[in-house]
């Protein structure tokens, strides 16, 4: 059997795409139908049987064009366990998504370790960095808005899926990082990039793997489950106490932001930038509210808290930040705490999440985090004061606990987030209500999390 022309085959095989692009967990535009996808480049990386494609399309879905990558492989037998991944056959021959084909994604790290370039893509490693080039890889299932594979428990090489031209957040910043000897991050080996509309692009990243690495969901949603299960303890009586743990994760998250500073600088925000930040709040809640009309009777507490950015009264340091930063970011080990994918928030568009912001931004992420943490186990069950007291409890335990850490680490620059208070509360709420949107569309039984938050902050019970 003649094999097909790369190019050909993916001519034919984009008219499949809408109907699987929308099963896949990393495609973030399932709240619309796709209208066309078209092929944008086509990379060989190995030919033959069995065939290794990089392809990057353009998704269209009405007035939206967002450009995605897809490993994309072709062999007449298709491996056992790759099922899952068929796209479609041309001429006979399986296609399939490739990222679950250890045979074929070997030559990924193997181009990183040889620095070679392969059509418009670019291999590289880190300066002064040795990679192997025998090492099989296998996918991560946990893995959301990109993704990523782990290569003989040493390696990590994380695909972004959904790309914008320049340099991704996440490779900025960890470079950044490595160069000023940031001891809270894994660090950074590797990358690949290519081209998007005839500029730059950021491909992928290979960083250290932790296989030992816990993530803070885990431990903190373990301390409450302990907590639930003889709710006739208060949290510090805890054998699983967490707060100890929030606290040295606020001294980690605190010298993470000094890092960048020293790294990438500040600068001070002015008026103008106060207003915009107060207009994108606004409209964020006025678009919320057209979803979710329970939000609507918060509505003037929120535009208060909002309008008082316009007025104040003491300078605001803006920087680089995580962007995204919640416990699912943030992984313990043995040696303490690191910060992961900075890339920012996967939904915002790519000028937001390379906009310098307040470290605030990130505090209130994570306190955000520690509320959902605590309430997690009331979700779709039966109201009971007593287990939601001491939901509230662990929360205030634990959100006072990483203030209080950020504060000791971060006593020359912001000091402690909390005498920052109508600041820290504006960026909370917003976070909250965009979290309202979130649960609309993705978990409405979860909405309840979010909406009671902002009763308390509103009211000042939290």
């Amino acid at each position: 059997m003649t094999a097909p022309d790369p190019r050909e085959l993916v001519g034919r095989l984009v008219s499949h795409l809408p109907d699987w692009l929308p099963a896949q967990r990393w495609f973030a535009g399932k709240d619309r139908p796709i209208t066309s996808v078209r092929e944008l480049n086509t990379t060989v990386l190995q030919g033959g049987d069995p065939l290794l494609l990089h392809v990057i399309v353009e998704v269209e879905q009405g007035d939206r064009r967002e450009p995605y990558q897809l490993l994309i492989g072709s062999r007449e037998q298709l491996p056992d366990g790759l099922g899952a991944s068929w796209i479609g056959a041309e001429r006979g021959v399986p296609c399939y998504e490739a990222s679950g084909d250890a045979d074929l994604t070997a030559c990924l790290l193997e181009f990183i370790a040889r620095e070679v370039d392969v059509g418009s893509l670019r291999f590289a490693h880190e300066p002064g960095v040795e990679l192997p080039t025998d090492l099989r890889s296998r996918p991560i299932t946990s893995e959301q808005s990109n993704t990523s594979l782990v290569y003989g428990n040493q390696y990590i090489l994380k695909l972004f899926r959904k790309l914008t031209a320049g340099e991704n957040p996440d490779l900025l910043l960890h470079r950044a990082l490595q160069q000023v000897g940031c001891e809270h991050i894994a660090p950074l080996l590797g990358s690949i990039t290519g081209e998007l509309h005839g500029e730059p692009a950021t491909i992928a990243m290979v960083q250290q793997f932790l296989p030992d690495a816990v993530d803070g969901w885990a431990m903190a949603t373990t301390s409450v489950r302990d907590l639930m299960a003889d709710p006739e303890l208060h949290a510090d009586e805890l054998g699983g106490d967490f707060a100890g743990e929030a606290h040295r994760l606020g001294q980690a998250v605190a010298t993470v932001h000094a890092d960048l500073q020293r790294a990438l600088g500040q600068q001070v925000a002015e008026g103008e930038e106060f207003d915009k930040t107060v207009e994108a709040m606004l409209v964020r809640l006025d678009t919320v509210i057209a979803m979710v009309p329970e939000l609507g009777e918060h509505a003037p507490a929120l535009r208060t808290a909002f309008e008082k950015l316009r007025t104040a009264d003491s300078p605001v340091f803006m920087q680089f930040v995580h962007g995204d930063l919640h416990l699912g970011q943030v992984l313990r080990t043995v040696h303490g705490w690191l910060l992961i994918d900075f890339e920012g928030e996967p939904a915002a568009p790519a000028a937001e999440r390379a906009a310098l912001r307040s470290p605030l931004r990130d505090v209130a992420g994570m306190l955000r985090s520690f509320d959902y943490a605590a309430h997690q186990m009331l979700v779709g069950q039966p109201e009971d004061p007593k287990l939601t007291e001491r939901a509230l409890e662990w929360a205030r335990r634990n959100r006072a606990a990483f203030c209080e850490g950020y504060a000791e680490a971060a006593a020359e620059t912001i000091g402690d987030p909390r005498a920052h208070g109508e600041l820290l509360r504006a960026f909370e709420l917003d976070k909250a209500v965009y979290e309202i949107a979130y649960e609309h569309a993705n978990r409405p039984e979860w909405l309840t999390v979010p909406l009671s938050s902002i009763a308390r902050i509103t009211t000042g019970g939290e």
